[in-house]
């Protein structure tokens, strides 16, 4: 019996270390930039926080911008992967598992299929965007839009534009 447990206990344990691998359609890379070695090879990591001039200087960090920095997140010895907290290199196509170290609850929800977009079969191979195909991981929060007016009720051939549609009509 004691045996039989401590399989069971193993089992679990390993389930839970055990990374799902999630079908995701590639990052959403800007043009030109990726693979990062390309620029980064060779280059010494500079963990001073600045503001980053020359090929990044369109990158406004404001995600936690007082106590993150582009390596809490970005390998700085291989920079064409990610890295989480505990230093585990996490190529771009699985940044879920790095977005989700801080937002455990939205990775939650979104391998649920409740946040973000998620297609496929509810019993079989499901589809997943990547946090980045819609938020802007340097600045995640979305921008405010501007309100739409109303849209206008329908008309029939003939009737008055101040005469309201009805289904009597």
């Amino acid at each position: 019996m004691r045996l039989i447990w401590l399989v069971v206990l193993a089992a679990c344990a390993a389930a839970q270390t055990t990374q799902e691998k999630l079908e995701v359609p590639p990052p959403p890379f800007s043009d030109g930039i990726f693979p990062c070695t390309n620029c980064h090879a060779g280059m010494k990591p500079d963990r001073t926080r600045r503001t980053l001039v020359a090929m990044h200087d369109n990158i406004v960090l404001k995600h936690d911008a007082e106590h993150r920095w582009c390596l809490d997140c970005h390998d700085p010895d291989n920079r064409d992967t990610l890295h989480l907290a505990s230093g585990e290199p996490v190529p771009f196509e699985e940044s879920y598992r790095l977005c989700g170290q801080c937002h455990g609850e939205k990775l939650r929800d979104w391998k649920a299929g409740v946040h973000g977009r998620r297609t496929g079969n509810w019993n079989g191979a499901k589809k997943y965007l990547l946090c980045a195909t819609c938020h802007n991981p340097h600045e995640p929060r979305f921008k405010a839009i501007a309100p739409k007016p109303a849209p206008k009720p329908p008309s029939r051939p003939g009737q008055s534009t101040g005469e309201k549609a009805t289904h009597g009509n």
